[in-house]
């Protein structure tokens, strides 16, 4: 039987097809530590969110004249009840505002109906909404949750740098929050998928801070994935690009860290998500760089390194997503991950090394050479970087971008 037949008693019916959706915009999920919890009174004792109307707004990509939200539950230990959900233009079209542009505001249904509970572990996906997105515009998305979580196990996406604010009550249709709480978090909401007018597909990135955006401005949108969006943006040939930050500070290919290991997530967090035919790995210096300082060590997580980069590029060409991988930064000067005996770094230009020389991936994107100090390249540029020798600044941000190659985004994947 097809998959969009199915058996209604003797009779076969055809469910109409559901083609052409894209994801336009996505956060990580991760399990929320207690330093990024909401702050009081909307984390008690035993329960979080409970009462409260929350805020945020995302920045989407790909545009569309329908969009239907994901709302995920994937660390929650309890069902996760959502008394109401409903989206808006923000004002002025500006990022991590509380205001909703007026007259915007449309409720958002599941099923055909309000509340809807997500189980736990799981996520659930809206009914389509028409409601017009431009391309590389801002969403607010607001949603009341009378129960709240009855745990303190809440996901969220903690390295949002856009603004988010919560409140008591339930106010998903007023325009203005006065006197609500802002955090520098997005929580709950996963996903934001566009029906486009026309044919789109999206590029996911797999990746840690650098990704995610440390060094960064709040509620600027000026991160690597954000600049590459908006060169991208303004060819006609890559407008239609999507692009699928799937990154968070501190994560790791090899070991759970903030968040589950790359190879645990590649399923839930790239594999699964509609219209993905590109992805970029730009993830590793955070296995070399808690990794003992050890020859040994050293040894194995490069070797284990390269094989899960093996596994991840076997994985998404059965899917026929092309991968393009990204060397890895340098972090000279940086502790704790600059060591004195440069072993640490030794394995850094090993798997650079394989990374341009393998062949595995459909193409390679040099950041290293794009970012590293020319008079001392262990180190970052001193220009580009935020301070700490690891991280870059929204100018470190905008060479990253500006040395990935438009061509490889124009046409079919390869």
């Amino acid at each position: 039987m097809g998959a969009a037949e199915r058996h209604t008693g003797t009779t076969v019916t055809t469910a109409p097809a559901d083609h052409g959706w894209v994801n336009t915009w996505t956060a990580m999920p991760q399990l929320t530590e207690p330093g990024n919890m909401p702050p009081a009174p909307f984390t008690g004792k035993d329960s979080v969110l409970v009462d409260t109307t929350l805020r945020q707004t995302v920045r989407v990509t790909a545009g569309g004249a329908r969009i239907r939200l994901r709302f995920s539950n994937a660390f929650g230990t309890t069902p996760l009840t959502l008394t109401r959900v409903a989206v808006a233009l923000p004002l002025d079209g500006r990022a991590g505002v509380s205001t909703a542009e007026p007259g915007t505001t449309r409720p958002v249904m599941f099923a055909g109906r309000e509340p809807v509970t997500v189980p736990v572990g799981a996520q659930m996906v809206s009914d389509p909404l028409d409601f017009d997105l431009r391309p590389g515009s801002n969403l607010t998305v607001t949603a009341y949750l009378a129960t709240g979580q009855a745990s303190l196990a809440l996901t969220s996406h903690p390295g949002s740098r856009t603004t988010s604010y919560l409140t008591t009550g339930d106010h998903t249709g007023d325009n203005d929050l006065p006197g609500s709480a802002p955090v520098d978090h997005w929580y709950l909401l996963s996903d934001v998928e566009v029906l486009p007018d026309h044919p789109a597909t999206a590029t996911a990135l797999l990746g840690d801070s650098l990704t995610d955006g440390r060094g960064s401005t709040t509620n600027a949108n000026n991160r690597w994935p954000d600049q590459l969006y908006d060169r991208l943006r303004s060819h006609p040939a890559t407008k239609d690009v999507a692009m699928l930050n799937q990154a968070a500070g501190g994560n790791r290919v090899l070991n759970d860290g903030l968040g589950p290991n790359a190879l645990a997530r590649l399923d839930r967090d790239i594999l699964a998500h509609s219209g993905v035919n590109r992805l970029i790995v730009f993830e590793g210096i955070n296995d070399i760089g808690t990794a003992a300082a050890t020859p040994d060590a050293q040894r194995t997580v490069a070797a284990d390194l390269i094989a899960a980069y093996e596994q991840i590029v076997v994985r998404a060409h059965a899917q026929g997503i092309h991968v393009y991988g990204a060397t890895l930064l340098p972090f000279g000067g940086n502790a704790p991950y600059d060591d004195a005996g440069g072993l640490r770094e030794a394995t850094r230009q090993t798997v650079n090394h394989w990374i341009r020389t393998s062949g595995r991936f459909d193409a390679v994107l040099d950041f290293d050479g794009a970012v590293r100090d020319p008079d001392d390249p262990r180190r970052l540029n001193p220009v580009l970087q935020v301070g700490d020798w690891l991280h870059l600044n929204p100018a470190g941000y905008r060479t990253l971008a500006a040395a990935v190659p438009v061509p490889l985004f124009v046409g079919p994947a390869r």
